[in-house]
């Protein structure tokens, strides 16, 4: 039996020929992000180990959810990401005066791409399936973890194929799309599970669509939302994503 697109993934970066859901794997993970709300504490967490961090140009740290800072509380919680930036020179540390949404901040700049797998300590890090990555969501204390050992854990999840057809309407974008599908499926029909799309419509959406698709799986309870690559994906990607990568698709079976 064949394998989806997040299984292609996850069995990669395992080091493994094959995967099938439910199974539990290590992998070695491609970026690992945080926002000045998550990162602290997993700062705390990758403190206790007492290690350095796996990989300086692996980590991307973004004060984006309340910088500029309000008050005192939120400008020490900036303050623990920017020392925590400099004492282990992070290369993607993005502060005020060039700082932006993080799930914008990562797909423009390139940090993420195609067949590569990421976590972050933020339920909307599933945004980068869009350019055909696995990325998802983790706790913490998981994340602190990542940072000292660049390895988390999975279960594989089951996938739900969405097939898209048909010509996408000029007043209909990717929110559209998305709500409609969490409409008939509800907001706990992909429960720990990725949302992989598939069919002729499909190169009917933008990036935008796509990234705004992705980022809302988390709204249907999914661990991933994944598209396929193609003409469009190569189109956004060629020009940002500067390090190697490795598009995946699915089996026909």
């Amino acid at each position: 039996m064949g394998m989806n697109m997040s299984e292609k993934i996850l069995a990669r970066h395992a080091g493994l020929d094959h995967v099938e859901a439910g199974q539990l794997v290590t992998c070695r993970l491609d970026m690992v992000l945080a926002n000045d709300v998550t990162g602290p504490p997993s700062i705390k967490e990758f403190e206790k180990t007492g290690r350095s961090v796996f990989d300086r140009t692996k980590i991307a740290l973004i004060p984006d959810h309340f910088q500029p800072a309000k008050d005192i509380k939120s400008s020490e919680l900036a303050k623990i990401m920017r020392d925590f930036a400099r004492k282990h020179d992070i290369l993607h540390y993005y502060e005020q005066g060039r700082v932006g949404i993080e799930h914008v901040i990562l797909p423009e700049k390139g940090i993420v791409g195609p067949g590569m797998l990421t976590i972050g300590a933020d339920s909307h890090t599933c945004t980068y399936g869009a350019v055909n990555g696995f990325a998802t969501g983790v706790g913490s204390t998981d994340l602190g973890a990542a940072m000292a050992t660049g390895e988390a854990w999975f279960k594989l999840p089951e996938a739900i194929k969405v097939v898209l057809t048909g010509k996408k309407p000029e007043n209909i974008c990717g929110k559209d799309v998305i709500l409609t599908l969490i409409g008939r499926i509800g907001v706990d029909g992909a429960l720990y599970r990725s949302l992989e799309f598939a069919g002729e419509g499909v190169a009917e959406l933008t990036m935008t669509d796509r990234l705004t698709i992705s980022n809302m799986a988390i709204e249907a309870g999914a661990k991933a939302g994944i598209f396929p690559f193609d003409e469009v994906t190569k189109a956004y990607v060629e020009s940002r994503v500067k390090k190697a990568y490795e598009p995946v698709e699915a089996d026909a079976d």
